[in-house]
């Protein structure tokens, strides 16, 4: 695991699917390889951000580094974060609806990713990973029931975007933010996290059509064929996440 030195102090949450580099963990092994390779120094632990030629890096490559990072805790890591995304895709016919809840989502993250991150607030994980599985749940429920996104749904949006960006803070505390290059790595980090979410909506977006179009062929409603069931689909687990997060299991 990479461990640096950070002006912040250690968080004591992450999500339980972040430890990774660790035997049987699952977790993508060229991920492990940079981050090991990025945690060599003979400074120690408090040293500079070194890359595998034993080098300091620049801001820039560190902050690229972090924007490696950040896509891959997304892709594939973030599963949470995906359903998430996707349980508000599902939930927009239009594309501007859409965009105005990525972007209050995206706001609110951000916010509170760079508070926890800087020791501002240091929210407990038992309290945080049950919320964001819930929030999953919630934004799925409301899916059976709204068509299209109500007034008030990118203010939810936004209040839930505050509990996700304090589960990605765990999860950058638990990697480790180089001394003297805290802000060039948050950033790319937040940059990599939007990058990997963006995929995930590109991707939605690139098989919605098709997917109308051939579900027309034999008379089902995209609502009913996918946006109904995939709802249920990620609200129960959402709602299994959230019990088992609060029970510590």
């Amino acid at each position: 695991m990479l461990v640096l030195a950070s002006t912040a102090p250690v968080s004591a949450f992450a999500h339980p699917e972040d430890d990774f580099c660790e035997a049987g963990d699952g977790v993508d092994p060229v991920l492990c390889r940079k981050l090991a390779a990025a945690n060599r120094s003979d400074a120690g632990a408090s040293g500079p951000l070194l890359n595998e030629d034993g080098e300091v890096r620049s801001p820039l490559d560190t902050a690229l580094l972090y924007v490696d990072i950040g896509v891959r805790h997304i892709l594939p890591g973030g599963t949470d974060h995906i359903l998430f995304v996707l349980a508000l895709f599902l939930a927009s016919e239009r594309l501007r609806s859409l965009v105005i809840q990525i972007s209050a989502f995206t706001v609110a993250h951000t916010a509170t990713l760079g508070l926890a991150a800087a020791g501002v607030i240091e929210p407990p994980a038992s309290i945080v990973e049950p919320l964001i599985a819930l929030s999953i749940a919630f934004v799925a429920v409301e899916n059976l029931f709204l068509k299209d996104m109500p007034a008030w749904r990118p203010i939810v949006v936004f209040a839930f975007g505050l509990f996700h960006g304090m589960g990605f803070a765990g999860f950058i505390r638990e990697v480790g933010l180089p001394p003297g290059q805290f802000w060039s790595s948050l950033i790319g980090f937040n940059v990599g996290v939007e990058v990997g979410q963006l995929a995930v909506v590109a991707a939605a977006f690139a098989l919605r059509g098709p997917l109308k179009r051939l579900l027309g062929r034999f008379e089902l409603s995209y609502r009913s064929a996918v946006v109904a069931p995939a709802s249920m689909l990620i609200a129960g687990v959402g709602l299994w996440w959230a019990a088992t997060r609060a029970l510590g299991l």
